[in-house]
């Protein structure tokens, strides 16, 4: 076991893991923010997805220790009141069935915004590869995220 400190939606924080333990399980289970999800494990889906120093990463496959010191954000961290226009453009366009891959998807597509503010239908396509929905609502994701870059 190791004390790791590290920051997570701004706030400083120690967890006391093994140095191996998947940045998932210390943001879910230590710190119990849910918001990020279990999905295959294997970074092949996306639904853990969550920044680390502003790029989008899968905590699934991330060891605790190689985030010391790092500054992660969670969905809960994103816009804490719900209102990045990821989260606004999300329920305009009526993203979410299931809804289980939806805070991975918007971390994903945060990330492009950060550093894209106008991207096109074939970036965010292109950004977006590798987030599986199982509900298959790709071309509502893709309209949510150019609804957020015309509306922020």
């Amino acid at each position: 076991m190791a004390t790791i400190a590290l920051t997570v939606n701004g706030k400083s924080q120690q967890v006391t893991a093994e140095p191996d333990t998947p940045l998932l399980w210390v943001v879910r289970e230590h710190l119990k923010l849910t918001g990020t999800k279990y999905g295959c494990g294997a970074a092949l889906c996306g639904a853990c997805t969550v920044h680390v120093d502003g790029k989008a990463t899968r905590s699934c496959v991330t060891p605790v220790s190689a985030v010391a010191g790092k500054k992660v954000t969670t969905i809960e961290g994103l816009a804490p009141k719900g209102d990045h226009p990821l989260q606004k453009a999300w329920i305009a366009e009526q993203v979410p069935q299931c809804g289980y891959c939806q805070s991975g998807q918007i971390m994903q597509a945060a990330e492009l915004l950060a550093t894209n503010k106008k991207p096109t239908r074939e970036q965010i396509v292109t950004h977006m590869d590798g987030n599986i929905c199982r509900c298959g609502t790709y071309t509502r994701i893709v309209r949510a995220i150019e609804r957020a870059a015309r509306e922020a």
